[in-house]
C-alpha cells in the first residue's frame, strides 16, 4: 500500500543510471509478427476507407501479437512503467500505413482519447510553428520540459528521427515524489494540494472553459496506489497569466518537480529510430525530448505520431485530478475531420493554411 507523503517503493520508482532500459524494456518484433501485423493491414485495406475510429481488433486482426497489446497495460502498471517496439521494417510502408499500423495495435490496448480542439484521436509531433505560431508545446521544435499527459497510457511512434538529438527523455514521477519527500516535504504538500491549470486559448474557447475550477493536485492517492498528474506546461501557462496568482511556494514546488525529474540523477533517454513504437504508464512516468536539429522541408523533419489512451480497468483517478472532463472531450470531438489524422491529410492542410496566411499578409 502506497500513500502520498510516504516513501514509495515500486518496480516503477527508479531512477535512470539504475536502468538498463534496452534488457527491461525493449520488445523487437520477430518474423512472425511483423507476418501477422502485415496480414492485418492487408485486411484493413480490404475493407475500403477505413477511418481511425473504426480501426480496432475486428478491422485489424492480431493473434500472438494481439494478445501482447491486451497484456501491456498490466506490464506497464506492475513494472518499470515503459515498453519500446522495435522491428517494423519501416522502408516497407508508407506514412499512411504506418500510422495504422499504430492505430491498430493500439487499439487492442485501450481506447483512444481526444487530443486537442481539433478533436484528433491521434496528434502529430512535429514542429509546425511556422505554420502554427500558437501551437502546442508539441507542436514546436527544440528540447521539452518534463511533464505528464492527460491520459492513462501514452504511446509515440516515430515516422523520422531528427538530424541530430530528439531523444525521448522520461523519469519516474514516484522517484520524484520521493526525493521531494525527503528533501522539500513543504512542497510536496503544495503540489499534494495542486496547482491552477490553464489550457491554450484554442483548446479553451472549443471546451467548457480554459482555466481549472480549481486546484489539481499533482499527486493523489487511490487503492494503494500513487496516481500523479504533474502538467507542468498547463501549470506554467496558469502561472504566466496572472489570473491566477501562484504563491512563492508553489512557483518554488513547479520549478523543483522540473527540476528533479529533469536532473541526470533521476532521467533516462531512450533514443528512438524510425519505426520504434513506445509505450509509457503517463500515470507514474513523465516524459520529455532533448533538443535536437530539424530537417527543413515538413516532409524531411522530425515526426512521431501520439496516442492517448484510457484504461478502463484502471482505478479512475481522482475527479479532482482529471482536468480534461468528459464533456470537454465530447466538445472537441465535434471538431475532428475524417482521416485527418493520417500523415498525408495531416500535411496537406497545414500546407494549404500556409497559403491562406500568405494571401491574408
Amino acid at each position: 500500500m502506497n500513500r502520498v507523503g510516504q516513501p514509495i517503493v515500486s518496480p516503477a520508482a527508479w531512477k535512470g543510471p539504475e536502468l538498463d532500459w534496452m534488457r527491461e524494456g525493449l520488445h523487437v518484433l520477430t518474423q512472425a509478427e511483423i507476418a501477422e501485423i502485415d496480414a492485418a493491414l492487408a485486411h484493413l485495406h480490404s475493407l475500403g476507407d477505413i477511418d481511425f475510429p473504426d480501426i480496432s481488433p475486428q478491422t485489424f486482426p492480431l493473434d500472438t501479437m494481439g494478445r501482447f497489446m491486451r497484456e501491456l497495460p498490466a506490464f506497464l502498471r506492475n513494472g518499470r512503467g515503459f515498453m519500446m517496439l522495435r522491428g517494423l521494417p519501416r522502408e516497407r510502408y508508407s506514412d499512411d500505413d504506418m500510422t495504422r499500423i499504430y492505430f491498430g495495435l493500439g487499439s487492442y490496448v485501450s481506447k483512444p482519447v481526444t487530443q486537442s480542439y481539433l478533436g484528433d484521436v491521434l496528434g502529430h509531433v512535429v514542429n509546425v510553428s511556422d505554420y502554427e505560431p500558437k501551437s502546442r508545446g508539441y507542436r514546436k521544435g527544440g528540447g521539452q520540459l518534463m511533464h505528464t499527459d492527460s491520459c492513462d497510457i501514452i504511446g509515440l511512434m516515430c515516422l523520422r528521427t531528427a538530424i541530430s538529438g530528439g531523444e525521448s527523455r522520461i523519469s519516474s514521477a514516484l522517484a520524484v515524489h520521493n526525493e521531494l519527500l525527503r528533501t522539500r516535504p513543504d512542497l510536496l504538500d503544495a503540489l499534494r494540494e495542486g496547482l491552477f491549470l490553464k489550457r491554450t486559448d484554442e483548446d479553451g474557447r472549443r471546451a467548457t472553459r480554459t482555466f481549472s475550477e480549481h486546484k489539481v493536485p499533482f499527486f493523489t492517492d487511490t487503492a494503494g496506489e500513487v496516481i500523479c498528474y504533474l502538467p507542468t506546461g498547463y501549470a506554467r501557462l496558469a502561472e504566466k497569466s496572472g489570473q491566477c496568482p501562484f504563491s512563492e511556494l508553489e512557483s518554488e514546488a513547479l520549478y523543483t518537480v522540473r527540476k528533479i525529474a529533469a536532473s541526470p540523477e533521476f532521467y533516462l533517454d531512450m533514443g528512438f529510430r524510425d519505426g520504434d513504437i513506445q509505450f509509457l504508464n503517463n500515470r507514474v512516468l513523465v516524459h520529455g525530448r532533448t533538443d535536437y536539429q530539424d530537417a527543413g522541408p515538413l516532409a524531411e523533419r522530425r515526426h512521431l505520431l501520439r496516442l492517448w489512451l484510457s484504461v478502463a480497468d484502471w482505478p479512475a483517478m481522482p475527479d479532482s485530478q482529471v482536468f480534461h472532463k468528459p464533456e470537454d472531450l465530447r466538445m472537441w470531438a465535434q471538431y475532428r475531420r475524417p482521416f485527418a489524422e493520417l500523415p498525408s491529410t495531416h500535411d496537406r492542410l497545414l500546407l494549404e493554411s500556409g497559403e491562406v496566411a500568405k494571401m491574408v499578409d
